[in-house]
């Protein structure tokens, strides 16, 4: 049976309606169930609880004596809580209570109330097959009494996991554009697909010693956006790097920069690149080189909002290391844009290595030293930084 595109869509539409308009009796009825507790330490300072449980959790927050209980309604079963050292939880219990169970964090020094933009509830995703809610909090402020209001159900965004089970952080290196898409060309001739795979491969070569690394592409195919963000998923990637060389109207502007993912752009020129990055997936195979210079792909991971303070953060360290050797930074070098590729469940940076347009850095890019100097920067910028949980 042939169904038409217009089709096929009605009836995924009208399926989506059904079920979401369907009676949810059943599903209330059933009991969940306590799956995991855990914590970690977040770059800035905040220490992270992350509680699993097998469907959607209905909770409440208190802070009896300057700690934390969570309350999970309609809830069971028990965990063996997982503590890392140097947060503010130095000890968790659960109990049954009822219908409920009660999750007593004791804390080194007391919380603020938590704020709403602090707890998340997570769905499951990748290998995860879980729910999660995640609360982000930091010392200060007399311990408050009293219960917060349940988290809303929309879900927030995903959270990492911790490193899988080598122990080592999972890096996926994305090098833009590739196949029919060659991205900025120079003034030399040089192609930006061709230019940051040959940096791409070098820096999966330096990393490999440390850890588990996957690239999208590591020959001349074109990825689309899907893709490419599909890729960082399924390798759970700790942090997702989208490697770039830029183009500008101006041949005299050149320099290295880092964007992050951004609901608006941080000024007009980090929108114009974002829409022509965002474009790459409308290119056809036919008339592609009636597109301007600048429009090239994005590599592709799904970033969310949780991640955004992450990503900044790892930014400012790379454009401050990259500094340190030497390398000349674009003016503003640290900017955000609604980059479709950079949303994805997991801390992501689109790297712009240079300037194409210039013919300075043209020939540069081109150069082993300057391509080992881009690659030592990167590898400094991931060592030692404090990835989240």
């Amino acid at each position: 049976m042939n169904i038409s595109r217009r089709a096929f869509f009605k009836i995924a539409a009208l399926s989506a309606l059904a079920i979401a308009i369907a009676p949810r009796a059943a599903v209330s009825s059933a009991v969940n169930r306590l799956v995991a507790i855990r914590t970690g330490k977040q770059p800035n300072g905040r220490t992270r609880l992350v509680i699993e449980t097998s469907r959607r959790p209905s909770h409440g927050i208190a802070y009896p004596d300057g700690n934390l209980r969570i309350t999970l309604r309609d809830t069971s079963g028990t965990a063996t809580p997982t503590l890392v050292a140097n947060t503010l939880v130095s000890g968790i219990t659960s109990s049954q209570s009822g219908s409920s169970v009660v999750i007593n964090a004791t804390l080194t020094h007391p919380v603020r109330e938590i704020p709403k933009s602090q707890t998340m509830i997570l769905s499951p995703g990748g290998s995860n097959k879980n729910f999660r809610l995640v609360l982000d909090f930091e010392a200060g402020g007399a311990a408050r009494a009293g219960v917060a209001p349940a988290a809303a159900s929309a879900p927030a965004a995903p959270v990492r996991q911790v490193a899988a089970a080598t122990g080592r952080r999972v890096i996926v290196i994305d090098a833009g554009h590739g196949g029919k898409d060659p991205g900025a060309i120079g003034r030399g001739g040089t192609k930006e697909k061709d230019v940051v795979l040959r940096i791409a491969r070098k820096l999966r070569d330096n990393l490999s010693g440390n850890y588990t690394v996957h690239m999208t592409r590591d020959r001349d195919v074109f990825l689309n956006l899907n893709t490419r963000s599909a890729l960082a998923e399924q390798h759970r990637a700790d942090m997702f790097i989208s490697l770039h060389a830029n183009a500008n109207r101006s041949r005299d502007v050149k320099g290295f920069s880092v964007f992050t993912l951004s609901d608006k752009a941080s000024d007009t020129e980090a929108q114009r690149i974002a829409e022509a990055e965002n474009a790459a997936d409308r290119i056809a195979v036919d008339d592609f080189q009636r597109f301007e210079i600048e429009v090239r792909h994005i590599l592709s991971s799904l970033q969310q909002t949780a991640f955004e303070d992450n990503s900044r953060q790892f930014g400012h360290r790379l454009n401050g290391i990259t500094r340190s050797k030497g390398i000349q930074l674009q003016e503003n070098p640290l900017r955000h844009a609604p980059f479709a590729v950079l949303r994805a469940s997991t801390p992501a940076v689109l790297v712009e290595l240079g300037h194409l347009s210039n013919r300075d850095e043209e020939r540069l890019l081109n150069t082993n030293s300057h391509q080992d100097k881009l690659v030592a920067a990167l590898r400094k910028a991931i060592d030692g930084f404090e990835f989240l949980v």
